[in-house]
């Protein structure tokens, strides 16, 4: 067998710091709303769709943008995507819901899509990668260059913990209440190429560590590094993906705005040669485990001495900060919506009150589903 060096990996540049981002949908059965293998039928319908994708399960769907300038123009290409499912489906009998998890399917259940990437993941990492079942949100933002990357990645370490618990919808596992806000985040750091990412400070760190896990057959390509944040130089951009899915659109546009604004004042710092280097390894480990575990009413270490502060009180100081930001990227609406989101509860909350409710999990599922079909959160009075 040779030792074959791996072809340089390059930057594809991106000038702009533009948005893209994916959507991991729930297919359900719309009976039972349990998850059904709907997703070939629907994907033979949406063959020449650029933006209905398949995923690794035949029960899951990925929805995705073009390349946006702002927030509104993601959104629109996202509702675009649902309405032609949504219209596919109510003729196949399909219904859908994003969550980060389904309340009550087995993951044994489930079937993996026809494709030669999807079926060697399963080979390589057998009941890890068939577990799976979770969805979620990702969201690419365009980098100038390599060092630009790795700064803005540096950068939004601190924060991973605050977009995974304003995201977490993944309290249940199979018919079970994990204690979890997000379980979705737990399952997919179980792969050896996903959790954490591996801190590096310079571009050429990072190429001399890809270019050893690409020689050592680790990754085949950029695509096998899942970690929660990453460098894509493919396409130019650095990919947030520990988000779990969202019930709505809207919730998914203000989160994907604060992403925006976070990343927008993280480069108004490098442009002033003030880049961030990145956190203990301890702390952005504990923080991830608290953020997956409490939520929003997790406690977050702030730093190397043990201070720490509730995650819903550093969101809401940090929301003031943004506004002038949010004003010039015309988000504002996203961020007032994001203000909302923290005062009525996050989708962890919401799906136990449904359950508490009813005591029914077909219920929770029920509830999802409607809220992805109405952009409006489940709410006690419904």
């Amino acid at each position: 067998m040779t030792d074959a060096s791996p072809a340089p990996l390059e930057f594809t540049p991106s000038p702009r710091m533009t948005l893209g981002v994916e959507i991991e949908l729930q297919v359900l059965d719309a009976a039972s709303r349990d998850l059904t293998p709907g997703a070939p039928r629907l994907l033979e319908r949406f063959a020449d769709d650029s933006h209905i994708k398949a995923e690794l399960l035949q029960a899951m769907l990925e929805i995705n943008t073009g390349v946006c300038d702002d927030v509104a123009q993601a959104r629109r290409d996202l509702a675009a995507a649902s309405d032609r499912l949504r219209a596919a489906g109510r003729e196949m009998g399909l219904s859908f819901a994003a969550a980060g998890s389904h309340p009550f399917a087995r993951w044994r259940e489930r079937l993996v899509y026809p494709s030669e990437r999807f079926h060697a993941l399963i080979d390589r990492n057998r009941w890890l990668a068939r577990r799976l079942m979770i969805f979620g949100l990702h969201v690419h933002v365009g980098m100038r260059d390599g060092p630009h990357a790795v700064a803005m990645l540096n950068g939004m370490l601190a924060y991973l913990p605050h977009l995974l618990a304003v995201s977490a919808s993944s309290p249940f596992w199979q018919q079970y209440d994990t204690g979890l806000a997000s379980s979705r985040i737990t399952v997919f750091e179980a792969l050896p190429t996903a959790g954490h990412p591996c801190t590096f400070r310079t571009w050429p760190e990072f190429q001399r560590l890809y270019d050893s896990m690409a020689r050592s057959r680790a990754v085949g390509s950029i695509k096998d590094i899942w970690w929660d944040i990453r460098p894509h130089p493919d396409y130019g951009t650095v990919e947030v993906r520990i988000c779990d899915c969202l019930p709505t659109l809207s919730e998914t546009a203000a989160v994907v705005a604060l992403i925006q604004l976070l990343y927008a004042r993280l480069d108004a710092e490098y442009r002033e040669d003030r880049p961030v280097d990145p956190p203990p390894y301890w702390i952005m480990r504990e923080n991830k485990w608290r953020a997956s575990r409490w939520g929003l009413d997790a406690e977050i270490v702030l730093d190397d001495e043990g201070h720490t502060r509730l995650l819903r009180d550093d969101l809401a100081r940090l929301m003031p900060e943004l506004e002038p930001l949010a004003s010039a990227l015309r988000c504002s609406a996203e961020l007032r919506r994001l203000g909302e989101m923290l005062e009525r509860g996050p989708s962890y909350e919401r799906q136990r009150r449904v359950f508490e409710k009813t005591r029914r999990y077909e219920a929770v599922a029920e509830a999802l589903e409607q809220e992805f079909a109405t952009d409006q959160p489940w709410s006690a009075g419904a």
